[in-house]
């Protein structure tokens, strides 16, 4: 009965203390922190939650409905199927700061070896099938680009990006996933050499064929990832790395390579989307990522030993929004 009178009280603190008890609840249990954890940077299926986990979707959705009742989840639904991505706004206002901490906490604890290694594997299968993506839709690459960004909606912006950067030398430049080779026409005629470096073969075919018709002939094309052994000894003035972080398994690790390849007073121009939930891009688009918050970038860079220099964010018509970054050495 007592309880019963608290829930009903018309000041609201029984529905206060359900919250509460809800969210303690849903992260006493051991697999929906771990849930939790490996949601702290991406969303998932269910199906890839079951895949992670080892256990069947009944029981999973059980748990996921849990979560999800205490706040700590979200979802969108694409199609048949449902995406869980951590949810960052508490149910109730004054659940966010145990709820902050909670998260907290998880981050801080290492995923176990087996998870850890089913996760990689689950990022390898999505890295092939956003590879399998591009070689398919080669000759379609701009209107599938279109679906989110297109070329024109973000070109002149970075381009203004680059021509205003403190450049010391326009000796070299590289370029990472030129895609079809549009802004190698940008490239081309403000440095000596352009180095253009894809990991598929079949959309450095199409970039070699848009320098060609441009008649632009100071780009060398290297066909590999940025640990390729052609890049030890490159020494860029300005890397350029425009929509391809989101396509790739290992942002942060991309981001150290190129600036291991920055000459001193050299810059990384960074485009990319910020974070969003359309899940669909996985499949329509070769996505791996659903865009990254400004501060991962910023995290990034930091981590290989460079700071902000400019930040541009550009707001898409169709919900979507960019950031155009601009990073250096800490002396410029």
């Amino acid at each position: 009965m007592l309880a019963t009178q608290i829930t009903a009280n018309d000041d609201g603190t029984g529905e206060a203390f359900d919250s509460l008890a809800s969210l303690c609840k849903a992260s006493a249990d051991p697999l929906r922190l771990q849930v939790l954890r490996v949601l702290h940077e991406d969303s998932f299926g269910v199906s890839e939650l079951c895949e992670l986990f080892d256990i069947r979707q009944p029981a999973l959705s059980h748990h996921l409905k849990v979560l999800a009742n205490a706040g700590l989840v979200a979802t969108r639904r694409e199609g048949n199927s449902i995406f869980y991505r951590r949810s960052e706004l508490a149910q109730r206002p004054g659940l966010g700061v145990l709820q902050g901490s909670i998260f907290s906490a998880l981050d801080q604890i290492a995923l176990p070896e087996l998870l850890a290694s089913r996760l990689q594997t689950l990022h390898r299968k999505r890295e092939e099938n956003s590879r399998d993506f591009f070689r398919v839709n080669a000759a379609k690459f701009r209107q599938q680009q279109d679906l989110i960004a297109s070329y024109e909606q973000y070109a002149d912006t970075v381009a203004g990006v680059l021509g205003n950067a403190p450049l010391q030398q326009h000796r070299v430049v590289l370029e990472v996933g030129p895609g079809d080779g549009a802004f190698l026409r940008e490239l081309a005629p403000r440095f000596d050499r352009v180095v253009a470096l894809d990991n598929a073969p079949e959309m450095l075919a199409k970039a070699r064929t848009t320098a060609a018709n441009a008649g632009l002939d100071n780009i060398e094309f290297i066909c590999g990832d940025t640990d390729a052994s052609e890049l030890r000894k490159l020494q860029a003035d300005c890397v350029v790395v425009n929509m391809v972080l989101h396509h790739t398994l290992e942002p942060a690790r991309i981001v150290s390579d190129v600036a291991n390849t920055l000459a001193p007073g050299g810059v990384v121009l960074i485009t990319d989307l910020c974070r969003h939930d359309q899940a669909w891009a996985r499949e329509n688009c070769g996505d791996l990522w659903l865009g990254f918050d400004p501060q991962d970038l910023t995290t990034w860079a930091g981590d290989a030993g460079l700071v902000d220099v400019a930040s541009v964010y550009l707001a898409q018509r169709n919900g979507f929004q960019i950031q155009v970054r601009l990073f250096g050495h800490p002396s410029q």
